[in-house]
């Protein structure tokens, strides 16, 4: 699920990049129109922006777990429906002919610009799959795994501290932790007798 968001905002920001419309500006006189493009950060502005917003909400559902994790797919699920009403408030006819006139430099009667189907396309179904995995995040986000769970020293296996070599080598690479025992053998004195060493007092007095 955390592909087909990542999927969705790029797909927002690489369409946000691109020319979405065409417009022609009719001058006075014998000139010829004056042809005006508009990319999609100028039609969509604010979908651009949530594109970027929804890209960095994703490390966070990474690092969050439970209800933290529901609430940042709750924020990506906004940041979608944000971008997919953008795009669609930016490409209807009358707003498209108001950001013609404002971007040209000319003052002259503005047709209604010709829009691509690629582009505006490829922003709509970005922003949409990052609302849809926004919701399912809310949804079952909170029984997924936590990021690094597995290297919690809690949760780690102890590591085979003699023996083969290759099952020291399997145990670390399984994520066993080496430093989980506090004391080796050498630590612990040994018992029996009165003395440090286990061996028995020996009488001075003889």
């Amino acid at each position: 699920m955390l592909v087909a968001a990542a999927a969705g905002a790029a797909g927002v920001l690489a369409a946000a990049g691109r020319t979405w419309a065409v417009g022609d500006v009719a001058v006075p006189g014998p000139s010829a129109p004056v042809s005006v493009e508009l990319a999609g950060s100028a039609i969509a502005p604010i979908a651009s922006a949530t594109g970027l917003a929804g890209l960095a909400a994703l490390a966070a559902v990474a690092a969050t777990r439970r209800w933290a994790r529901r609430a940042v797919g709750a924020l990506i699920a906004l940041f979608g429906g944000i971008a997919l009403y953008d795009v669609w408030r930016g490409t209807r006819p009358a707003e498209l002919v108001r950001l013609v006139g404002e971007q040209s430099a000319v003052d002259g009667r503005t047709g209604v610009p010709d829009l691509t189907a690629t582009w505006p396309t490829l922003g709509a179904a970005g922003a949409a799959v990052l609302l849809v995995a926004g919701v399912v995040t809310v949804a079952r986000g909170g029984v997924w795994p936590g990021m690094g769970s597995r290297y919690d020293r809690h949760s780690a296996p102890t590591a085979i501290r003699a023996g083969d070599p290759a099952e020291l080598w399997r145990s670390l690479d399984s994520g066993a932790d080496p430093t989980v025992d506090s004391a080796s053998e050498e630590d612990v004195p040994a018992t029996g007798g009165d003395g440090p060493t286990g061996a028995p007092p020996t009488d001075d007095r003889a």
